[in-house]
């Protein structure tokens, strides 16, 4: 069963990337805030860290319901109303400064819009695209502005002005509104939407998926949390952290991903971007063993700036590979599910935390630079031996127990549109 929508408006997914320029600044807005949350509120570390999960909690959910919704149901039913909500999630943190329970309301909220928007949206913005290397570009860029512009404003707002838990809100009630207001008038797109009950999506359940993309994934938003969470509170004592440190921390990691974006779209095979993303988190995490050793915020800018390179780099070629392996009509649902594996590295604090506790602060950082290693030498066999066997789309990439053709994906008419894939309507590059 199959229904299209139309609309053919060229600019629509400048529209679209304001959007999730706007959720993910909501989304991230609130790192630096923790520090002033455990200052202000005198909150143990671990509501603290209760603060920082309960956006996860809520995130994944939303991304496993949101991109698979949007392929059944269209992109614009599923985006819209999640980012209209995302400005109110952000106005409860304004509204209930000092209550914790209004606080995790409002991260929770603020989790499941991201986890809506963020795979369908970037779907949206893939299927307004010509061709897998700009489409991965302009979501990548998106999302990486609205992740760092947005704790970068906040930890300022936060270090100098007036009411430091409420002022840094601000920005996002009024970018979101303008946000929502500019979707509104945004039509649907005309990608066909099909019924489907196949889980998980055919793409996912390809050996290169699991083999190639998924080893990089985690490193996405690993890269960043150790960027931004873990290394400014290892070479800061608990009373000289401050919210400017963690915005500065934020602005290099954030401001290295943008710059790195156009690189990783020029590489001819997507796996090279994951390969050289993962080489800058070995380096990034190297460096941070002598900036936790020796509690040096200099080094750990330097690392924070490699980890950026990583983040990066890994973001635009892992939604590289996610778009060339979906088909149209599981796009979002592969997206989505490329997302939860990357979203999975917010958990790298935990994890330096359990290494720590065995090993130390410093052996910690040893074993994680490791660990990084092993998948980057893992991801560069693969490249080879791949590169060397055959094009990516092959028999080894059919779903575990079954075969799949090799598709001709984002080919383009010498008029600058799509080739039609058979059987689906296509849209304008």
């Amino acid at each position: 069963m199959a229904s299209t929508v139309t609309g053919r408006d060229s600019t629509a997914w400048v529209r679209i990337a304001f959007a999730m320029f706007a959720v993910g600044w909501g989304a991230n807005q609130f790192s630096p805030m923790l520090i002033v949350y455990r200052h202000e509120l005198g909150l143990s570390a671990g509501a603290v860290a209760g603060l920082f999960l309960v956006y996860a909690l809520t995130l994944i959910p939303g991304l496993l319901i949101g991109g698979p919704a949007s392929d059944r149901f269209g992109r614009r039913p599923v985006v819209l109303p999640f980012v209209v909500l995302s400005p109110l999630a952000t106005l409860l943190l304004v509204l209930g400064p000092r209550a914790l329970a209004v606080i995790t309301v409002g991260r929770a909220l603020a989790g499941l819009c991201s986890g809506v928007v963020f795979g369908s949206a970037t779907a949206w913005v893939q299927e307004l695209s010509a061709g897998d290397r700009l489409s991965a570009r302009r979501s990548a860029l998106a999302l990486t502005a609205g992740f760092g512009l947005g704790p970068v404003m906040a930890a300022v707002l936060a270090q100098w002005a007036p009411d430091p838990l409420v002022v840094p809100y601000l920005p996002h009630l009024v970018i979101g509104v303008v946000a929502a207001a500019v979707l509104w008038r945004t039509p649907a797109s005309s990608v066909p939407v099909r019924v489907t009950r196949a889980w998980p999506p055919a793409a996912v359940r390809t050996g290169r998926f699991w083999l190639a993309v998924a080893p990089a994934a985690p490193l996405v938003f690993g890269s960043v949390s150790l960027a931004i969470v873990v290394l400014p509170e290892e070479v800061t004592s608990a009373r000289t952290l401050s919210a400017g440190f963690a915005g500065l921390m934020t602005a290099l990691s954030f401001s290295a991903g943008v710059a790195v974006q156009p690189l990783a779209r020029r590489f001819r095979r997507a796996l090279a971007g994951n390969v050289a993303g993962l080489c800058c988190a070995v380096a990034g995490a190297g460096i941070g063993i002598a900036a936790v050793a020796d509690s040096s915020r200099v080094l750990a800018g330097a690392a924070a700036v490699l980890l950026g390179l990583a983040y990066g780099l890994c973001l635009v070629s892992g939604l590289r590979q996610a778009e060339q392996l979906a088909s149209p009509d599981e796009r979002g649902a592969v997206i989505a599910c490329y997302y939860t594996l990357a979203y999975l590295g917010f958990a790298v604090p935990y994890l330096v935390d359990g290494l720590g506790a065995v090993s130390g602060r410093t052996g910690a950082f040893g074993l994680l630079t490791a660990i990084i290693a092993v998948l980057a030498l893992w991801t560069t066999g693969y490249a080879i031996l791949s590169g060397r066997a055959s094009p990516p789309a092959s028999e080894s990439d059919a779903p575990i127990g079954e075969s799949r053709p090799v598709r001709q994906e984002n080919s383009l008419l010498p008029n600058g549109q799509r080739r039609p894939v058979p059987g689906t309507h296509t849209l304008p590059g």
